[in-house]
């Protein structure tokens, strides 16, 4: 898999979508439906990610039979996979980490996938603990120096590494959501999303709130949640996603007008995070 890098995170403000041509250069014009998604009081055209196509982003054939191999000599050993999107411990940069047990390499692959997004890694590094390899990378763009703040780009990040972990790491794809969708096994484990999704918000100081929200993991997932919260001109500042194996796991830092969000603007917001997520508008020809 790709190298992966360490950095401090990175802020996930929504203001500027940057071109998607880098998106769709490694990805594919043909398999990407355009839609209107709206940051903050701005329109901006984006790519609905949630069309991938599974010819998109395709794993080796070949890897089903690894999956079997490594399902019969490891089956109570795979660890679940991580993927974190932190945009707020880096000023600078966008820092993602990622997670296997011990299994990940030095994720040269993924790191030159990410570079075909238009996209440099700019620091790096590994560290062990209980939980196993940590492989952290910055990454910034590569046109501008700056940290990634298209949700799009975002999330064409999310699944070019979790794609290359399918490819490189086969078991994986029992324990990723996207296995379903992108790996040679789906997961053996379903998730009830009604019980699985759980959307919180307090406040963060005077000038924003944090949202908190679990939920059944599935492609798109980030940028359908942007347009969700900027529908009613909620603004999202910063935060990081996770992709805990079947789970994600979101923190966002929002905002009305430039204030931490009322009561009355919190139940809406949990109100609509909690319909869509429950009743997801997903195409499934899209897969």
């Amino acid at each position: 898999m790709a190298a992966m890098a360490s950095a401090s995170g990175s802020a996930l403000r929504f203001t500027d979508a940057p071109s998607s041509r880098a998106i769709r250069r490694d990805i594919g014009a043909s398999c990407l439906a355009p839609r209107t998604v709206t940051f903050g009081f701005v329109d901006k055209s984006v790519t609905n990610l949630n069309r991938l196509r599974l010819s998109c982003l395709k794993t080796r054939a070949s890897n089903a039979t690894a999956v079997e191999n490594a399902n019969a000599a490891d089956s109570d050993k795979v660890p679940t996979p991580v993927v974190i999107i932190d945009q707020d411990s880096d000023p600078d940069a966008t820092v993602v980490e990622v997670t296997f047990g011990d299994r990940l390499g030095a994720l040269l692959d993924t790191m030159n996938a990410l570079k075909n997004l238009g996209l440099n890694v700019v620091k790096a590094n590994v560290y062990l603990d209980s939980s196993g390899k940590h492989n952290k990378f910055a990454i910034t763009k590569a046109d501008s120096g700056r940290k990634v703040e298209d949700p799009e780009l975002l999330e064409a990040i999310r699944l070019t590494v979790i794609n290359n972990m399918l490819e490189f790491h086969p078991e994986s794809s029992s324990q990723l959501a996207m296995g379903a969708a992108f790996g040679v096994l789906p997961p053996t484990e379903q998730v009830d999303v009604d019980i699985a999704t759980q959307v919180s918000i307090k406040d963060d100081g005077p000038d924003r709130s944090l949202l908190y929200i679990e939920t059944a993991d599935r492609p798109g997932l980030l940028v359908e949640l942007v347009k969700i919260i900027s529908d009613i001109s909620v603004a999202v500042e910063s935060g990081e996603f996770d992709t805990e194996g079947l789970l994600a796991k979101v923190k966002f830092h929002v905002s009305y007008r430039n204030k931490a969000l009322i009561k009355p603007l919190q139940q809406v917001l949990a109100n609509s995070l909690r319909y869509f997520l429950r009743r997801p508008s997903t195409d499934e020809s899209s897969f």
